[in-house]
């Protein structure tokens, strides 16, 4: 039966059982089209690597021998949605059947259900063969519980998959997780390793992204690109992760520093989410590497909890609570995005070096994620869905399944509490224990009021008395209250006085 196969962009799975057999009759169709690069605004180096890893794919199949139709973003310039060029090449080539694999994204997942209901031709789709669980494994975990909590889940995963568990099924090391033993700042030793990645020149690519005037931000280092772009390149990312970065990524995944911007953090993330690279063999790596005696325990198991555990449990969320979960706003914030979250042009060290390095880099650590522009972002009250969106455009590992939980959940609390226990924000000081970043700062970390007073300060003791209705029963952050209740009124009044003063001037931080 002569099939159409569709293949996405974060479906570069060389290891999906689609590929282990050759058949004249069955093609693989590859889509570059303006839908998926405009439905937000983008950092240049993600459409630039997605867009490269895909053609690298396609070159790769037909290498192997399999029939492969691929449609440059040249030839998709039309407003077309992605189903017209389905429709286009079945009609052409007279296809009996059209299969997809289930795609990750909400949005995605309806539009092909939709058109595949509709279509005389016979269709099928097949799961992503990537994951660990099943869409709604986490939904029947937790199913009539308030609390979804992650560490429940993470155990649960261990468990079943007997990832670091001793002969008795009891956690290796006798705890379950070591988070609380990796948040050291970083002080310069052990020195940050090279930037192994090699150097690619996707220059022609950017042309065709730019003669097709699809609109991007950041810096597109469109000569000297350095994201994997195949499934080698990310093989060897992970060599090197676990050869140089993971004996030490434990010690310093908090840390923030203005002279490492990458540290020991894996850079694996993108490979994972297009799929060269699949979770299971990230984690038989760190694993073995704890077994051979290369990395610690706790660097293993804070690694390996950010895949088998975080992963895992963000895509469950994701799918329970869509459509909808992108709306949710539970302490109904509506500042506007100031203008510096597009340029890093502000005052505020922390948030300028944060802001610049994702411009210039399309990342940012977890921590520079949550604790400096979402920290900054929930006390000052800025959108959620705003802020999920500059999220899902400038990051490069950044596809809504994995990204907007994160966001709407972990670092905006705008579903109120179903994947957080507690907002997760902090005043100047938690800035300057993890970090460097206050030490030459034009504003004081330690001062509440003033002209040169961080503005973390006033904020965020602004953002629990402008909440209390909502927040003060959360015993998570009980001394937070205790704290406010023991302010005098007249501190507390200069304090909110403050805000609001920074609030109406929020461009000019």
């Amino acid at each position: 039966m002569k099939t159409l196969r569709l293949i996405l962009g974060d479906q570069l799975n060389q290891q999906h059982s689609w590929f282990e057999k050759i058949n004249a009759n069955t093609h693989y169709l590859f889509v570059e089209i303006r839908q998926e690069t405009d439905y937000v605004l983008h950092h240049a180096q993600k459409v630039l690597g997605i867009f490269a890893a895909m053609r690298q794919f396609a070159e790769e199949l037909k290498e192997q021998g399999h029939h492969v139709i691929y449609l440059p973003i040249g030839k998709t310039l039309s407003n077309h949605d992605l189903t017209f060029w389905i429709d286009q090449v079945l009609k052409e080539n007279q296809y009996e059947k059209f299969a997809y694999i289930e795609p990750d994204e909400y949005r995605l997942d309806a539009q092909l259900k939709g058109y595949a209901q509709s279509l005389t031709t016979p269709s099928v789709v097949v799961t992503a063969e990537h994951f660990l669980t099943t869409r709604f494994e986490v939904a029947e975990v937790f199913q009539g519980q308030k609390k979804w909590l992650m560490e429940t889940f993470y155990r649960k995963m261990r468990i079943s998959s007997n990832i670091l568990m001793d002969s008795n099924k009891k956690p290796l090391g006798g705890k379950w997780n070591f988070d609380a033993e990796n948040r050291k700042p970083y002080k310069g030793q052990p020195p940050e390793p090279n930037d192994h990645r090699a150097s690619q020149d996707l220059s022609v690519i950017w042309q065709e992204i730019q003669d097709a005037q699809i609109k991007t931000f950041g810096d597109p280092s469109e000569k000297d690109y350095r994201w994997p772009t195949s499934r080698a390149q990310a093989l060897k990312d992970l060599d090197h992760f676990i050869t140089y970065r993971l004996p030490y990524f434990g010690d310093f995944q908090d840390a923030l520093t203005l002279h490492a911007w990458r540290l020991f953090h894996s850079f694996l993330s993108f490979a994972l989410n297009t799929k060269m690279l699949h979770p299971t063999e990230v984690i038989e790596r760190a694993q073995s590497a704890y077994a051979a005696g290369h990395a610690p325990l706790t660097s293993v198991e804070g690694f390996i909890r950010q895949i088998l555990g975080w992963r895992e449990y963000i895509r469950g969320i994701y799918w329970s609570q869509m459509p909808g979960y992108e709306d949710k706003n539970y302490l109904s914030n509506t500042q506007d995005l100031p203008p510096w979250f597009w340029t890093g042009q502000t005052k505020m060290q922390c948030l300028s070096v944060t802001i610049k390095q994702s411009l210039e880099h399309a990342y940012a650590h977890h921590i520079q994620r949550l604790m400096i522009t979402g920290n900054f972002a929930l006390l000052a009250g800025l959108h959620p869905k705003q802020v999920h969106e500059w999220y899902l455009g400038i990051y490069i590992d950044a596809f809504e399944w994995v990204e907007l939980p994160n966001t709407i959940g972990m670092s905006q609390f705008a579903d109120g509490g179903l994947l957080a226990t507690k907002p997760y924000v902090s005043s100047a000081a938690y800035i300057n224990k993890m970090s460097d970043y206050c030490k030459t700062c034009h504003y004081d970390w330690k001062a509440k009021i003033g002209a040169n007073a961080c503005p973390m300060n006033s904020l965020y003791w602004d953002f629990f008395d402008r909440h209390q209705d909502q927040l003060a029963s959360n015993p998570r952050i009980g001394m937070s209250y205790v704290t406010l209740k023991k302010m005098a009124p007249e501190d507390l009044a200069a304090i909110k006085s403050q805000a609001k003063m920074l609030l109406s001037n929020i461009n000019e931080l």
